[in-house]
């Protein structure tokens, strides 16, 4: 659902930016000047890893904001999470990450003017979000493969390489990667899966590249889940166009089901990766958070006409 911001709102935001996103010393100038020009009064608050966004909101919020702008990556957004949905306040975001999914879902452009324009136009946009063992997330959380994958891939080799890293090092792991035994309990039933990745998908896409599910939304209701059931890890490279299009639940050695509640065990604790941190461990229980927050995105995005 679309809200317009009343004409006579506010318009005092809690600028965060983080100062070791990919592209964090980009010139903001321009997409600054955009948002003062449509009214904003920015107060910026550079974020660290000592001090991370969620804590800047917390600290700042009863200064009187009308929203908070974050300037970083997914995993800023995703550190930033539970100080959203604790204080109400809508955000906006300026894009400087590496795969910068959560903007790509919602059709923000990567250019920072443009995405300044975005939160200039003023349109607000209720989603959901997933979380994982008390733990929020605004894109997918994933065990096996993809944990794995960005625990390797470090803050440099994405600095350097961009999207082209995540290949790099995908390809490279794929020579180590082996199945694990895992049981997931949704709906009423559990099934028990020998597979190299179980993911739970909130939005659209992910890992710089990948679609959770052709179709998915992050104000859809649900949660996308799939396993990767391959019988061979070759078979992977097969797969990658179809994970790329979300249409990967077509394959007979993929299981992929909707729900809203979903619990993972698995024989050791495995690390999960959400939104490309590592914040949680199996067994994992994931819920959906409906209309958990507000963010600015254009009024018309494609493939989400329906929300």
């Amino acid at each position: 659902m679309v809200e317009p911001v009343p004409a006579g709102a506010s318009r005092r935001a809690l600028l965060v930016v983080n100062e070791r996103a990919r592209n964090g010393n980009a010139a903001l100038e321009e997409a600054l000047e955009v948002l003062r020009g449509a009214g904003w009064t920015l107060v910026e608050h550079r974020c660290s890893p000592e001090q991370g966004a969620a804590e800047v909101i917390r600290a700042r919020a009863a200064e009187g904001f009308a929203a908070v702008i974050l300037g970083g990556g997914d995993g800023t957004l995703n550190g930033a999470a539970p100080a959203l949905m604790e204080t109400g306040l809508p955000f906006g975001i300026l894009p400087l990450g590496t795969a910068n999914d959560l903007a790509r879902s919602l059709g923000i452009e990567p250019d920072l003017a443009a995405a300044a324009g975005v939160i200039a136009a003023g349109h607000l946009r209720t989603i959901d979000l997933g979380e994982v063992n008390g733990k929020p997330f605004f894109n997918v959380a994933s065990i096996g493969f993809s944990a794995t994958l960005a625990q390797r891939l470090g803050r440099e080799e994405k600095r350097r390489w961009g999207k082209l890293g995540y290949a790099l090092a995908a390809f490279r792991l794929l020579r180590e990667v082996r199945p694990f035994t895992a049981w997931l309990t949704h709906d009423g039933a559990t099934e028990k899966v020998r597979t190299i990745q179980v993911a739970v998908g909130n939005g659209r896409h992910y890992g710089g590249g990948m679609t959770v599910q052709s179709d998915a939304r992050p104000d859809d209701g649900k949660l996308d889940v799939y396993s990767l059931e391959l019988t061979h890890r070759w078979r992977l490279l097969a797969l990658v166009p179809y994970l790329r299009r979300g249409t990967h639940g077509q394959w007979r050695d993929v299981r992929a089901f909707p729900t809203t509640e979903c619990e993972v065990r698995t024989r050791r604790p495995m690390p999960v990766n959400t939104d490309g941190e590592i914040n949680t461990h199996t067994p994992a229980h994931f819920r959906l958070l409906p209309r958990a927050t507000r963010v600015y995105a254009p009024a018309v995005i494609p493939g989400m006409e329906a929300a």
